[in-house]
């Protein structure tokens, strides 16, 4: 009889520490998400992406791997030589949705004079969950390009999820410079419904040695 009690007490025992631990560890994810969050939203302040880009600043953060082995680090600062090819995308998404992703830069020529911007990097719509390679692309991706002596630009990275049965009425935009200046996310997000961008990330980048190259490709 006093084994059988014992044994009880020892199985009420590890049943509570193990509620107690899920609690824990719960709690510490809720937290962790909470700082991420206010992050993402922080930066996107701070670095002026609101307003000069967005009225609202996305809660989820958006992660983007080139292969030269870096990463976009809300506001780190990467060269054009290191994202020049597209990058792997990773964000939040929810079951059986669609998503948009695009890539801006305010700061066209120059943050002191943006008379070009926004200027359209790459624009992928009806991308299921976040499997880019399955979406509709919309305007291909050039990678960053600033001109010589302009300084950092603010590369930024938004993901919409989109309404259901939104049609896209964009013709497909190639290696072309054409019609990507003075473009802006917040109307083209207005035009389809798209609200405010549920994730986001962005870097900044400067002139190099390959941006004349890239200019070589451009039509």
């Amino acid at each position: 009889l006093v084994s059988a009690q014992r044994c009880m007490i020892m199985m009420l025992t590890t049943t509570v520490l193990r509620t107690l631990h899920r609690s824990a560890a719960w709690k510490l994810r809720v937290q962790c998400l909470s700082r991420a969050m206010s992050s993402v939203r922080d930066r996107f302040v701070e670095h002026g992406i609101v307003p000069d880009v967005l009225d609202t600043p996305p809660n989820s953060l958006a992660e983007f791997q080139y292969d030269s082995g870096v990463n976009a680090e809300l506001g780190n600062i990467l060269t054009p030589t290191q994202v020049q090819n597209q990058p792997k995308v990773t964000y939040p998404t929810e079951k059986d949705a669609k998503y948009t992703l695009v890539l801006t830069d305010p700061d066209a020529p120059s943050r002191k004079d943006p008379k070009w911007g926004e200027w359209k990097h790459f624009v992928v719509a009806n991308i299921p969950g976040s499997d880019v390679a399955k979406g509709e692309v919309l305007s291909e991706y050039i990678g960053s390009g600033p001109p010589e002596g302009t300084g950092l630009h603010r590369y930024t990275w938004l993901v919409y999820k989109q309404p259901e049965g939104v049609k896209f009425a964009e013709v497909l935009q190639g290696l072309s410079t054409k019609g990507r200046n003075n473009w802006k996310a917040k109307e083209f997000a207005a035009k389809y419904g798209l609200g405010d961008p549920v994730a986001g990330n962005f870097y900044q980048a400067e002139y190099d040695d390959y941006v004349p190259k890239l200019y070589a490709k451009l039509d």
